[in-house]
């Protein structure tokens, strides 16, 4: 089959589309015929080794998996002996761990649920990472409710946009960070305020918010610090060493909050996610498409920070794979 693979890390050029191995999925996995992945924040993590905590994830010296793509959209090809809930032409979507960036990948079952059905496959890619993880750290982590007043920074980004429609659902009052260009989308979505980041910073009016939620990691809690509400939450996607700190010093000091958490991408999260993507309540944003052998190039385009939601990987199947 055909995959993107990488062998060390660095810029896009180590990304090379070359032929491997169709994987066999182990006792409790699922084997799929990829149709659709994406490039996120995290593949980026991954591919360009900067983060020392990526790192750790990814392997400190070199890759231990040659194949990125953290999360896709395909159909079933098969199942290993204990696989229970699904069977060969299931249309599903899945994310937890690398391998999309290919014609086929083996995911664990419990990272598996059948795709939204008014989604295709390329808009169905778009969602079992980025909204499950805006879903746990506005949920679980900042236990965002009904008359909340929350601020998503990077609100038109691959997070940010299911975040500020997560925000809405669960009834707070949402403002939207981002550039100029992408103000009428970040509405559209429906957040009720909008701050071009170009020309105002959010970290120095008078309003306060309950859950500041930076999606891109590009402020900080020491900056943020004071436009949080009083038992106020600041999230992060994000972590450096000051946050951790940060972390551990809030809490056991004070009101105010610092969060980063690794989000574990559950099935539950899924199947609610695709509830509410079925009754009309989330949506995904596709700025680009690129060809599987395009991968790199989408890398380049994602690299420049500049996104409206998610950029998708669409890979074509012929008859001999």
């Amino acid at each position: 089959m055909k995959a993107i693979v990488y062998t060390k890390y660095g810029p896009p050029d180590v990304l090379q589309l070359k032929e491997v191995t169709k994987p066999t999925p182990k006792d409790n996995e699922v084997l799929i015929k990829v149709h659709a992945s994406t490039v996120s924040s995290i593949d980026l993590r991954f591919r360009q080794g900067k983060n020392i905590i990526a790192r750790m994830m990814s392997g400190l010296i070199k890759p231990k998996s040659n194949v990125l793509g953290s999360e896709l959209a395909g159909e079933v090809e098969s199942v290993g002996k204990d696989v229970k809930l699904f069977k060969k032409g299931d249309q599903v979507y899945a994310a937890g761990q690398m391998g999309g960036h290919a014609e086929y990948a083996c995911m664990p079952e419990g990272k598996v649920a059948m795709k939204p059905t008014n989604m295709t496959y390329e808009e169905a890619a778009a969602v079992p990472f980025a909204a499950p993880v805006s879903l746990q750290f506005l949920r679980n982590k900042g236990g965002v409710q009904s008359g909340h007043r929350v601020l998503i920074n990077g609100a038109s980004g691959g997070l940010g946009t299911f975040a500020v429609q997560l925000a809405k659902y669960f009834g707070a009052e949402v403002t939207g960070v981002c550039s100029t260009t992408n103000l009428e989308l970040v509405k559209s979505l429906g957040a009720d305020k909008v701050i071009d980041y170009t020309k105002e910073d959010f970290t120095k009016d008078s309003q306060t918010y309950d859950i500041i939620f930076d999606s891109v990691g590009k402020s900080s809690f020491s900056k943020c610090k004071s436009s949080l509400d009083r038992n106020g939450s600041y999230l992060s996607t994000v972590a450096t060493i000051p946050l951790l700190l940060q972390m551990l010093w809030t809490s056991m000091i004070g009101n105010k909050k610092a969060i980063f958490m690794m989000a574990p991408l559950r099935t539950e999260d899924l199947i609610f996610l695709k509830e509410l993507i079925e009754v009309g309540k989330l949506k995904s944003v596709i700025d680009r498409r690129y060809p599987l052998r395009e991968t790199a190039e989408a890398h380049r385009y994602v690299e420049k920070g500049h996104k409206k939601g998610n950029v998708v990987i669409t890979v074509e199947h012929n008859n001999k794979t």
